[in-house]
């Protein structure tokens, strides 16, 4: 039962800080409403036993699964160099500048100890970067390239944070040996999660061909694909987290061969959009129900830290670390620009250095999360002797101080960076493309309806019905074909026709609806023809609502 309520409060307080983020006149990040919501929950008594393994497994595999089944493959794959370059030599210039900063800065902590801890603050945390720049117009380009950093660098810092810790506890460290094995769990990483998704994939069709499609199951296949990945190579020891990743990404380019149906499209969208919001949320929730706990413990940590008992002398570490990861961050971007720069002169191509604003957003963007806290708990409790593991509670209490500023930082530094922003990354032209689409998909429906019509039916009446619907729909074609050519002034005034058309199309939709419900209260339909012409109104009227998004 407690379990039961635990979860029960936990959806209920995602719920609440969704509306009061709503309702406020001053805009607050979301993430840090909901912090505050737990660190609530705590005050008044409740209290969550931690358990870090169970956090990343229950967590982390979804939500990465459907960030790299989401993000744009091609704007992921054009920019792999500089997502590369984040999400691994970023992690690795991190640890080792920040392992021998923080072991200067922190008198008790040992060198390994302080590795560790640089390695786990050095991963970006996508679920919360996607939350700090949600309402902040960031360049799409930047904002793919930020996106892939944080889906690539945990498992970097993870390998990196184990290797860190096994020194400590052994005191041996072999860089050959590190090297090999990070090859070793990321290459293992990605083929679990292609094999993982393509041996479900392969035998979910197989399976669909003989016995039909049902979008309730499929739905749940989505669902439990992460874990299998995820599970699969944390049992043979390679990374569950890049096995995620990998597994969302192979999943987009399965389904390009062997598509759903509509039905399952739409239903899967928006039961992941549901298993979106409430994990983000509880995350949240979740540290900031370990926030009063940390504020407990500082004394003691304090004590430890071999800064005496001053409890700011400790927090002091914690604004230090921040600055110097947001500063290593900034030197790392800009010298690998630079050289970009430099070696496109070279070699004779035209290129120039972004503006410097835009290098501080990718500093700032560097927010921490629930990959940080869990991985930082999972810090061993004793040494091979028997002894206390040095200066672990000082290094969780660091991390998590970290976490918490960096969010902090980024919910006020990001929207004055972004406000009025107009330098942006170059983007690829898609106009013409888009355009091209639009043409070839409204040609192959003309030979489609073509060819139909040409089919003999034994019923005359059947084919005049046929040749009447036909001479609608080849008309509505035609003039897509008429909108898909993006240039002359016929070209703007069809939008501007469509235009109007789409907004007279959803004031009669809604007006359909609203006599539907006046009938279904005045008892002159049931139920049944009720829910079945408010679907259709409701799928026609969120088609012409994707179609003004677009």
């Amino acid at each position: 039962m407690h379990v039961v309520m635990m979860v029960l409060l936990f959806l209920l307080a995602v719920v609440v800080s969704g509306f009061i983020a709503r309702l406020l006149p001053l805009k607050v990040p979301l993430p840090l409403l909901q912090i505050a919501l737990g660190a609530g929950l705590s005050w008044i008594g409740f209290d969550v036993a931690f358990d870090p393994h169970l956090f990343l497994l229950l967590f982390i595999p979804p939500l990465l699964f459907l960030d790299g089944w989401r993000i744009p493959k091609g704007a992921f794959f054009r920019d792999w160099k500089p997502i590369l370059a984040l999400a691994i030599g970023l992690v690795v210039f991190t640890v080792v500048g920040m392992g021998w900063f923080i072991e200067w800065l922190v008198p008790a902590m040992p060198l390994a100890v302080a590795f560790a801890l640089a390695a786990i603050l050095s991963p970006t945390d996508p679920v919360a970067v996607a939350a700090m720049t949600h309402n902040s117009p960031l360049p799409p380009r930047l904002m793919h390239i930020l996106e892939g950093e944080s889906l690539l660098n945990d498992a970097t810092g993870l390998v990196c944070f184990s290797f860190a810790v096994t020194a400590a506890l052994t005191g041996h460290f072999s860089l050959a040996e590190a090297s090999l094995s990070f090859v070793l769990v990321a290459g293992g990483g990605v083929a679990v999660g292609v094999a993982v998704t393509w041996l479900i994939g392969r035998a979910n069709r197989l399976l669909v061909r003989r016995g039909g499609e049902d979008p309730g199951i499929q739905i749940l296949v989505s669902l439990l694909i992460p874990f299998a990945a995820y599970l699969v190579a944390e049992h043979i020891h390679v990374s569950g987290i890049l096995a995620a990743v990998v597994a969302g990404i192979a999943m987009h380019y399965g389904e390009l061969s062997g598509r759903p149906l509509a039905a399952t499209r739409m239903q899967r969208n928006a039961v992941w959009d549901t298993v979106q919001t409430v994990l983000n949320g509880i995350i949240f929730v979740l540290l900031g129900e370990q926030l009063p706990r940390m504020l407990r413990a500082l004394p003691e940590a304090a004590s430890r830290s071999g800064s005496g008992n001053d409890v700011w002398h400790l927090l002091g570490y914690v604004v230090v670390i921040t600055i110097a990861l947001g500063a290593l961050r900034f030197a790392w971007v800009w010298v690998a620009v630079r050289l970009t720069v430099f070696r496109a002169a070279w070699q004779g191509r035209e290129a120039k250095m972004p503006h410097t604003r835009l290098l501080a957003i990718i500093a700032t963007a560097g927010v921490r999360g629930a990959i940080t806290l869990a991985g930082v708990l999972t810090l061993p409790l004793l040494m091979p002797d028997g002894s206390l593991f040095p200066a672990r509670e000082v290094a969780i209490l660091i991390a998590m101080g970290v976490i918490l500023l960096s969010l902090v930082i980024a919910s006020i530094g990001l929207p004055l960076l972004t406000r009025g922003l107009t330098a942006s990354l170059p983007e690829p032209e898609r106009k013409d493309t888009e355009a091209n689409a639009r043409v070839a998909a409204s040609e192959a429906a003309i030979r489609r309806i073509e060819k139909a019509i040409a089919e003999p039916l034994a019923d005359q009446r059947d084919v005049d019905v046929r040749a009447e619907a036909a001479v609608h729909l080849l008309d509505v074609y035609r003039r897509h074909l008429d909108y898909g050519d993006l240039s002359g002034e016929s070209a703007e005034d069809m939008r501007r026709l469509d235009e109007a058309e789409r907004r007279l199309r959803l004031v009669a939709l809604d007006a359909e609806r609203d006599e539907l419900y006046r009938l279904r209260r005045a008892f002159a339909i049931d139920d049944v023809v009720h829910q079945k012409l408010v679907g259709e109104i409701d799928l026609m009227e969120a088609s012409l609502l994707g179609k003004s998004a677009r």
